[in-house]
């Protein structure tokens, strides 16, 4: 297998990781702004792409822009929350984000795939965890709004400002300051807890490195509850020197039920498996059955034609 260097999107990837590699801030700014939003242009298009099949150096390059991304992203997320947090409503004016049409998307491409592993009503939801929900966790505040409308949404992150951001949107609404909760912690840290859940949504910016991501992945397969949902995100192509890409053999301890790769504008992959009924104490000697199902493309409009790639049947 060679490597894929010689692709001439890669090497325009390489291209900007130098020239945003020597920016002196990833805040929010005119040359930031136009930077990454090349690098995304440049990642978007389908690919067959093997990030796995690169060389060292690129490999290494790569390691460093998905980290770039995540720090560009988090300080992008949290200067909008200020900006949301300065209005008495902050939730009539989340349009000003400019991602915001995506996290509609994505949120009722989630919830879509959802309700067809876990429950077809969507009041039987209780309680949902994110980790690593940042100061704008406009995820939970779509699915709590439109999608999951009785469900209450634990959000756990690790840095207590993103938190006190975040809590300041929703701390006016008079439904979802009810039902949204906001906890400072490092998820590593949250065991008993994810128990209580019946649904955990793994951010895409939790675990920036692969061995890091597969560590979460594999404490959430010792404490989740047995048969709940674990949604996170990831992946495909291109799109993969922008977030860490999952494989399915990763996921230890889980039954991968589908994989959903977007082909539009969202940018992360959809993986729902769920926890297998099984003792934690003989998570070792699993070895891992699934049957999942990978399918490409999303259209809102049409979501019956693309439940009907998706949907796994039942044996």
């Amino acid at each position: 297998m060679g490597c894929q260097n010689h692709e001439p999107v890669v090497q325009k990837i390489c291209e900007l990781y130098e020239e945003i590699s020597k920016l002196d801030s990833l805040k929010p700014s005119k040359d930031v702004n136009t930077l990454f939003t090349k690098l995304v242009v440049t990642c978007i298009p389908p690919s067959s792409i093997d990030v796995t099949k690169l060389c060292s150096r690129v490999q290494e390059m790569r390691s460093k822009l998905i980290k770039l991304c995540g720090e560009a992203e988090g300080l992008l997320e949290s200067h909008f929350s200020s900006i949301l947090g300065s209005f008495d409503n902050p939730l009539d004016h989340l349009t000003l984000f400019p991602y915001y049409p995506n996290y509609l998307k994505l949120s009722l491409l989630e919830f879509t795939i959802l309700t067809q592993h876990c429950c077809p009503r969507k009041d039987v939801l209780t309680r949902v965890a994110f980790l690593g929900s940042g100061p704008l966790p406009l995820t939970s505040i779509v699915l709590a709004s439109y999608h999951l409308t009785n469900t209450c949404f634990d959000n756990y992150d690790i840095d207590p400002l993103a938190n006190l951001k975040a809590s300041r949107l929703v701390s006016s609404n008079p439904d979802l300051s009810k039902r949204m909760f906001f906890h400072t912690t490092d998820v590593m840290n949250v065991t008993s807890a994810l128990q209580d859940y019946e649904v955990v949504f793994l951010a895409a910016l939790v675990g920036m490195d692969k061995n890091e991501k597969v560590g979460v992945i594999h404490h959430l397969a010792k404490y989740m509850a047995p048969g709940a949902i674990l949604m996170l995100r990831s992946a495909h192509g291109a799109r993969g020197f922008l977030y860490p890409v999952i494989d399915p053999s990763d996921l230890r301890g889980f039954e991968v039920l589908s994989v959903f790769h977007p082909s539009d504008e969202v940018i992360n992959s959809v993986v729902v498996a769920r926890k297998f009924f099984i003792d934690q104490g003989h998570l070792g000697s699993v070895i891992q059955t699934s049957r999942c199902c990978e399918a490409h493309g999303f259209n809102p409009l049409n979501q019956i034609s693309m439940l009907e790639k998706i949907t796994v049947e039942e044996n």
